[in-house]
């Protein structure tokens, strides 16, 4: 990525979390970069996501912050003048308000305090869509922002297996991580309907891609283990005939590329974290009380989804003509 200079006005954003959070951001950060043309954009961001930031096409450079368990990291190393802008795109303050405060920006956009304050100050609401939440935080600060705006442009390079279903096991917390043994079962099916199926994880999920191969009989290339590159997953999520995960980033990757998706939700409502509303994204779900998407083990909720109702998801995409369904997000794309 282009790294910042020392001749432009600059806007910072903080949203140092994870990849899918990364991707619902995607929206608000289009709009800060249309709103802020002349600016230098700057995003704080976990290091490993910088190829991720890249492909968004949204922001000038990135300044590595991460802190553990989705905390607010320090920005005490930002090495430029105060921004003349900052946002707070990573929770509801006050911690992650003062990070950027402490900064001293001429302009500062959060729902914990912005300066100045905009005529109609925004609330945060718990139950709102991630994707809404900040467009609604930059339009009360006359910054017009679409939820919609998800789509990214095609990977520069070929899918390493185009065509695919591509199953994704993984996830950060135990909590949404359904059990390998029904992934395998899936996956299984679909190899009997005669579906090419691969299985990804990321760099510490190795075990988990092992297991899952193992019981579904996979092997070769069809185990893509260790963390592939993100072009190299970005490519697999965008040429792929479906994408088979939990509530995690690759799901956000599947929306991103308009590639048919089932999605398995467990502690958190899709309401929140969901695709939007279109026929190429299904997702399942056993509505209940909110769990604990951090948790070290299986949510019940997720759980209750059964193999069968997860192949019968997975078949109703990948029929042939499963291509024909409406997407809404595609005017989106670049």
């Amino acid at each position: 990525m282009t790294r910042p200079t020392s001749h432009r006005p600059r806007v910072l954003v903080l949203r140092a979390l994870g990849l899918g959070d990364l991707l619902a951001g995607v929206p608000a950060l289009r709009a800060l970069r249309r709103a802020f043309p002349r600016h230098e954009m700057v995003l704080a961001v976990p290091p490993a996501l910088e190829d991720a930031v890249a492909a968004t096409g949204t922001v000038d450079g990135v300044l590595p912050a991460e802190a553990p368990n989705r905390g607010v990291p320090a920005l005490t190393h930002w090495p430029y003048p105060p921004p003349e802008i900052a946002v707070d795109l990573h929770g509801n303050g006050p911690a992650s308000r003062d990070a950027l405060a402490a900064l001293a920006p001429r302009r500062l956009i959060a729902y914990a305090g912005s300066r100045p304050l905009p005529e109609h100050p925004p609330t945060w609401h718990p139950h709102e869509h991630e994707r809404a939440r900040w467009c609604r935080l930059l339009g009360a600060h006359g910054i017009p922002a679409d939820p919609g705006d998800v789509r990214l442009p095609p990977p520069p390079r070929p899918s390493p297996a185009p065509g695919a279903v591509v199953l994704h096991p993984g996830a950060e917390a135990a909590a949404r991580r359904w059990p390998a043994e029904r992934y395998a079962a899936v996956a299984r099916a679909l190899r009997e309907a005669g579906q090419r199926v691969v299985v990804t994880g990321g760099p510490r999920e190795d075990a988990l891609v092992a297991e899952v191969c193992a019981r579904a009989g996979l092997d070769g290339a069809d185990v893509l283990a260790g963390g592939l590159p993100f072009a190299e997953f970005s490519a697999l999520v965008a040429e792929a005939a479906l994408v088979l995960s939990g509530d995690t980033g690759p799901a956000h990757l599947a929306v991103a590329h308009g590639t048919p998706s089932v999605t398995l939700f467990g502690p958190v409502s899709p309401l929140l974290w969901g695709p939007p509303p279109t026929p190429r994204h299904t997702v399942l779900w056993k509505p209940g009380p909110p769990g604990d998407p951090h948790g070290a083990e299986p949510d019940p909720r997720l759980l209750g989804i059964g193999t069968g109702e997860v192949v019968a998801a997975a078949l109703r995409h990948l029929r042939p003509d499963a291509g024909a369904e409406d997407d809404p997000c595609a005017p989106c794309a670049l």
